[in-house]
């Protein structure tokens, strides 16, 4: 993914919902102003709480979420 949707998403914020990972990860961030919370699923899937993206924009958002977690948790960085 180019620098689009994931220089769009700001202040990305990620810890596990328990301390074996087992559960997934609850996620934070802000996208165009709005602050939005999800718990990211082992699996992949996105279980939104907060201000969830609109329905022309969840998969753009998901498909980024999935490349900062792969970054971040799964690729060890």
């Amino acid at each position: 993914m180019g620098e689009g949707v994931t220089a769009v998403i700001s202040h990305f914020q990620y810890k596990p919902v328990h301390s074996s990972k087992l559960f997934g990860w609850t996620i934070s961030f802000f996208y165009k102003g709005k602050r939005i919370e999800a718990t990211y699923h082992k699996d992949g899937r996105v279980e939104w709480h907060q201000n969830q993206p609109s329905a022309e924009e969840l998969d753009t958002i998901t498909r980024a979420i999935h490349e900062l977690m792969l970054y971040h948790v799964y690729d060890g960085s």
